[in-house]
């Protein structure tokens, strides 16, 4: 099973900072090769400068549905209109805002 770090509220990915209904995923971030549900988990967390992920990284799989637990690659979840390609769960189509924290593409 993957194991995902931050402050975490449940098993789903939800976080102190992202709790709605449609915060259910978290993202692998490329630095520390570790899942996190958002940034501010991963800044509070840990001692090193986030690195996005790059355009010629896309079949990387580092997105995780906390319905499924499935890993998605970066391109399908970019592609996926916010919803789990595998299960079908909503995702926050607000993540959107927050993709130059994560993807470089």
């Amino acid at each position: 099973m993957v194991q995902v770090k931050g402050k975490l509220l449940d098993d789903q990915t939800r976080c102190v900072h992202y709790k709605s209904q449609l915060d259910i995923i978290a993202i692998k971030f490329k630095c520390c090769d570790t899942y996190y549900p958002c940034f501010t988990c991963h800044l509070e967390s840990t001692d090193h400068e986030a690195q996005a992920w790059s355009s010629n990284e896309l079949a990387t799989k580092a997105i995780l549905c906390g319905v499924c637990k499935t890993e998605i690659t970066i391109e399908n979840y970019l592609e996926s209109h916010n919803q789990c390609p595998n299960c079908n769960a909503p995702f926050n189509p607000k993540c959107k805002l927050h993709y130059h924290l994560y993807f470089d593409v």
